[in-house]
């Protein structure tokens, strides 16, 4: 997640970290070399290939249909996006709610607190180490006993067998007289929750937009603003080698912040900040039941948060 202060318009123009520009400047130079071999060919094409000179009308046309798909291309992808947040908005509730329950209903000798605590910082670890498919083992060696480490380490679903565990522990300690049958039904709720905001990020995380649709949107883009300067050199000349390749960067542009969000739990600029939010949670749950949280924020580097 790209996390920058907020600049004066002008400084905007120029801002290089934090933009889409370094994804799509070789194809920006694609676009201006054909600008610039458009116009100085016209001449032989207008002379040789009268009947076949291009012009604006048809690329104004084009351009309108693209946008329309560009913009629905982007409201998908932002849809996925918003989506996962909002999961990731339900994890912290479900387990601020969980741990306050936990810590209001034991005593204040018990160590079940902390241990409800330290596991639901593990659940958000490994959730995020699933979702980017990789290995959670540091973060949950820091975090788990030994022998629930066992249990789960060899698990496929690493975060379903946590909650599986918190689960059974919160039942030992209702058979324990710790918790009542009340308290157990209300605590169970939460798990339900943060079972449900899990479930759904991995219902995004497996069910990308169909690849087809990204191809056709790539080559509909690229064609067009390869085309663009064609048109646009019979009406406005050596102009077009400022304004082709600017209208190349406004569609190209979208077409990358499309692709970027489409996958929010990826590690680009533009995706979620899912170290972040982890870190977030475990401390918001470790404060609650006074624990010591083991991660510390993740570094900003060139104005990007993973």
């Amino acid at each position: 997640m790209i996390v920058r202060p907020h600049l004066h318009w002008f400084r905007l123009l120029f801002v290089w970290r934090g933009s889409v520009l370094p994804y799509i400047l070789t194809r920006l130079l694609l676009v201006l070399a054909v600008s610039v071999l458009s116009v100085l060919s016209l001449d032989w094409w207008m002379n040789a290939h009268a009947a076949s000179a291009l012009s604006i009308p048809p690329f104004t046309l084009m351009g309108v249909a693209l946008a329309i798909f560009l913009g629905f291309r982007n409201s998908v992808s932002y849809d996925r996006y918003w989506e996962a947040r909002k999961q990731w908005g339900a994890l912290l509730i479900g387990a601020r709610s969980l741990t306050r329950e936990v810590a209001s209903f034991a005593s204040s000798e018990s160590e079940l607190p902390r241990r409800v605590a330290r596991t639901l910082s593990a659940f958000a670890f490994a959730l995020k180490h699933q979702l980017r498919g990789t290995d959670p083992g540091d973060d949950l060696a820091c975090r788990l006993d030994s022998a629930v480490l066992a249990r789960v380490g060899t698990a496929r679903f690493v975060p379903s067998a946590l909650l599986l565990c918190l689960a059974q522990d919160l039942a030992a300690a209702q058979k324990a007289g710790v918790l009542s049958d009340l308290q157990l039904q209300s605590l169970d709720r939460n798990l339900n929750l943060l079972t449900e905001a899990s479930g759904a990020c991995e219902r995004i995380a497996n069910t990308p937009i169909p690849y087809t649709y990204r191809v056709l949107m790539n080559r509909t883009v690229m064609v067009y603003c390869l085309l663009l300067p064609i048109g646009l050199s019979t009406s406005i000349g050596w102009v077009t080698v400022l304004v082709a390749p600017f209208i190349a960067y406004t569609f190209l542009a979208l077409d990358v912040i499309g692709e970027q969000i489409e996958e929010p739990f990826g590690k680009e600029p533009n995706d979620l900040a899912l170290a972040s939010m982890c870190h977030g949670i475990e401390v918001s749950v470790c404060e609650l039941v006074g624990e010591t949280p083991r991660s510390s924020p993740p570094p900003v580097i060139d104005y990007v948060v993973t």
